[in-house]
């Protein structure tokens, strides 16, 4: 059961924000129409390597359009407007991730598609937003750790900037809430027959992850800093310890699992210490604590530490990105799944972290430029098969 099947939305996007929020929805059985503007040469991210797939595809473009259609058409001309017309008309939805000046020079705004169909929901997706001086700036996701302060708190204290690790996390979380906003939208449109725009923007969203760091710097003026071993800001120990062949995080985020971690490595003569005999004396003594901890942990290798440890406290191994990629746990939970390329049978993707009843989405990949331009653009969409 997917329980977006019967919703379909047209989407006019490229790289990785707005392709990577409309591929959970299309996971969830909606019929995302992917809309390739031919005089651009079409989404960008099929031309990005270095791992391709034929000429106009590649690894990079299927991370975030898998389970979606493709329409090329030429947005530059009468017949290609009328075309994007139409299959918005027969859309509930048009999402796009463009500059935020264009959307609404193209048409895609609330305000000029509502007298033709009132019920449309028009998502936009921009780098800075749509109503303020920026609106014709174009951005991407590293520009919005660098000003949002996120690269400020990353790293350890005495390194450059850092931007987080994993590739292009602002994209995928201004992605996910615009499409908190979409279904919002279209739930309303749905009872009440009336659409509207919905806005959202790399900016925002990535100043919107520093959660309470911005609320503590807005009511008491606190800046925090990096702290070492990728410590938590206020408590301890939350942070990385060293075993005698790697490295795990350990969480005592509560006196429950500070006195567990005490009772594992028969040191509860350290709860007799001032120093870290409550949250705030940890905290304030981080170095003395982490020596402490640091001498036990070397003791024994990482298995030996999660055996005695998994389940008593939140504990995890740090494992280098192949090693996460091969880790066993990943065929008990079925997060790598094989999802057949004409060009690659055997490729392998991460599934979708959704389960509905128990049971992964389906997936496939995402069609080849405009293959699905006969089906869509020349049948009207009651005749569309599924």
């Amino acid at each position: 059961m997917k329980p977006l099947t019967g919703v379909r939305i047209v989407s006019v996007e490229q790289f990785g924000a707005a392709p990577y929020g409309s591929m959970f929805l299309a996971d969830l059985g909606a019929e995302v129409i992917k809309v390739e503007n031919v005089a651009t040469g079409g989404d960008p991210a099929r031309k990005t390597g270095p791992y391709f797939l034929g000429d106009s595809d590649s690894e990079y473009f299927q991370t975030w359009n898998m389970n979606k259609k493709s329409v090329t058409l030429d947005l530059r001309t009468d017949e290609g407007k009328a075309a994007l017309h139409q299959l918005i008309m027969d859309s509930e939805v048009v999402l796009n991730n463009l500059r935020g000046d264009l959307s609404a020079k193209m048409g895609l705004d609330y305000k000029t598609l509502a007298s033709s169909k009132p019920s449309i929901v028009c998502v936009h997706l921009s780098a800075y937003g749509r109503d303020n001086e920026r609106a014709s700036w174009p951005g991407y996701d590293y520009l919005m750790q660098a000003e949002a302060g996120l690269m400020h708190l990353t790293g350890e204290p005495d390194s450059p900037p850092t931007r987080i690790g994993a590739p292009s996390m602002i994209d995928h979380t201004t992605g996910l809430t615009a499409m908190v906003g979409l279904l919002s939208a279209l739930i309303h449109a749905r009872a009440t027959g009336k659409g509207c725009d919905v806005d959202t923007c790399l900016f925002d969203a990535a100043l919107h992850q520093l959660g309470y760091a911005a609320i503590w710097y807005l009511n008491e003026k606190h800046v925090p800093e990096r702290q070492t071993r990728s410590a938590h800001f206020s408590l301890a120990p939350v942070q990385t310890l060293p075993t005698a062949d790697g490295w795990v995080f350990v969480m005592c985020l509560t006196d429950k699992f500070w006195n567990a971690l005490l009772a594992v490595l028969r040191r509860e003569d350290l709860n007799k210490d001032p120093r870290f005999n409550s949250a705030g004396a940890r905290a304030n003594n981080r170095e003395a604590l982490t020596a402490a901890l640091d001498e036990e942990f070397r003791k024994h290798p990482t298995k030996h530490w999660m055996g005695v440890l998994a389940g008593v406290l939140p504990i995890a191994p740090v494992l280098d990105l192949d090693e996460a990629l091969e880790n066993p746990f990943l065929r008990t939970n079925g997060m790598v799944v094989n999802v057949p390329h004409p060009k690659r049978p055997d490729m392998r993707v991460l599934a979708n972290p959704i389960k509905i009843n128990g049971q992964r989405l389906s997936q496939h990949v995402c069609s080849a430029p405009g293959a699905d331009n006969a089906a869509i653009l020349q049948t009207p969409k009651a005749e569309i098969a599924d």
